[in-house]
């Protein structure tokens, strides 16, 4: 919520990313006494086959809540939904994020502040303070989190 609060005092409205974001979306909405809705990655097969799902206001400021950030793509996919839709992006909260170079790239090309909770950077420093990890079983999580696509190579 403090991060919500700080960064986008202007916010109108929270979106949460189906599916995982919808929870801590609706909370964080609640928390903030604001209005609720949601995005699916694509529309729904029936009804009314909408995409987004909650009351939509032309021109209303809209942080989007996410739980995890790694390339951007859906992320940013619904963003896109979102300002098709009329909405004005103010940027995005999630809880978690690899901290991928390609996503720092694709949320600056689109114009979208992100503010992460928490990091894998900060998560391997915390596992490696309490001695959950040994050094062999660190060095592989950091070598994955230089190049996931061709680490098991």
């Amino acid at each position: 919520m403090k991060v919500t609060k700080e960064n986008f005092p202007e916010v109108e409205c929270i979106a949460g990313v189906a599916t995982a974001g919808i929870p801590q979306g609706a909370l964080l909405a609640d928390a903030l006494d604001l209005p609720f809705i949601y995005v699916r990655s694509k529309p729904k097969g029936h009804g009314l086959e909408n995409m987004i799902e909650g009351k939509i206001t032309k021109k209303q400021k809209v942080v989007i809540m996410e739980d995890l950030i790694s390339t951007g793509g859906s992320s940013l996919k619904a963003a896109e939904a979102l300002k098709d839709s009329g909405f004005k992006i103010l940027g995005m909260v999630a809880i978690f994020t690899y901290g991928f170079e390609l996503a720092q790239s694709n949320f600056e090309k689109a114009g979208i502040k992100l503010f992460t909770l928490s990091n894998y950077g900060d998560m391997l420093l915390a596992a490696e303070n309490k001695g959950m990890v040994s050094n062999k079983d660190m060095l592989q999580l950091k070598s994955w989190r230089v190049d996931p696509e061709n680490w098991g190579r």
